[in-house]
């Protein structure tokens, strides 16, 4: 299934997107919590796609690429960051070169208490795409990653949740104005997804609607203003215009 969130005149909405539009959707995340695939909740409405959640918490993994010489680490990246698809992201001036970071997301289905390697695809909702905008330049200065990932939509997100996407083999592409800058994924990743999930399990709690960035596996690549990024996940295209 493909959820995306919708902005609709009632409200912000999850639904399916299918051949016919947007179908709403209960709460994925409570049926989730019974084991089962949401049902549907009406006809299809007419919206414009968000972010496919707000989440409470987002995870980003450094080092999670080749050729790093750091341990694999975990930091917070805030919320309030994200944004959905096509929406236009103002370029710090004051932080250095932009870097676009293609990543593979994982959203989080429900408590990740008890989350192993094993079982780790049982707390996982989907996939979705994420383009983890940085200002590296800051790095020298700024070990925590604060100032270099927290401008105002750093983290364009979606633009849906794929539920059947295999979290052991997920591909990843990011383009800069449609041309193809890496073509990668999860296989290529030094930590698999499964354990960058138990790693953080291990470390934090996690809930519903969580997301966890797992790295950028070679996919990254400086950019400008006027450019336009595209992270391609399991299908789905993330696209973000530069301002």
């Amino acid at each position: 299934m493909r959820i995306v969130r919708v902005e609709t005149p009632a409200g912000p909405q999850f639904a399916r997107l299918d051949d016919s539009g947007f179908v709403p959707i209960e709460d994925p995340f409570l049926a989730a919590a019974d084991g089962r695939t949401p049902s549907d909740a009406g006809p299809p409405v007419d919206g414009t796609i968000l972010a496919p959640v707000e989440p409470l918490v987002v995870v980003g993994i450094a080092q999670n690429g080749p050729a790093h010489h750091s341990p694999v680490q975990a930091w917070l990246k805030s919320p309030r960051t994200v944004i959905g698809t096509g929406a236009e992201v103002l370029v710090r001036r004051d932080a250095g070169t932009p870097v676009a970071e293609g990543e593979i997301a994982v959203v989080i289905a429900r408590s990740t208490i008890g989350l192993t390697v094993e079982n780790a695809h049982e707390f996982v909702l989907g996939v979705t795409a994420v383009n983890d905008l940085s200002s590296p330049d800051r790095g020298e200065w700024d070990p925590r990653n604060f100032e270099s990932k927290s401008g105002d939509g750093y983290t364009p997100l979606g633009p849906w949740i794929d539920t059947d996407a295999d979290i052991d083999d997920v591909e990843l592409e990011l383009l800069v104005d449609d041309v193809v800058v890496c073509a990668t994924g999860s296989r290529e990743l030094p930590m698999s997804i499964r354990e960058c999930l138990a790693y953080v399990a291990a470390w934090s709690p996690l809930g519903p609607g969580d997301v966890i960035m797992t790295g950028a596996p070679r996919a990254q690549t400086p950019v400008r203003r006027g450019q336009t990024v595209t992270v391609r996940v399991a299908r789905m295209e993330l696209i973000t215009p530069l301002v």
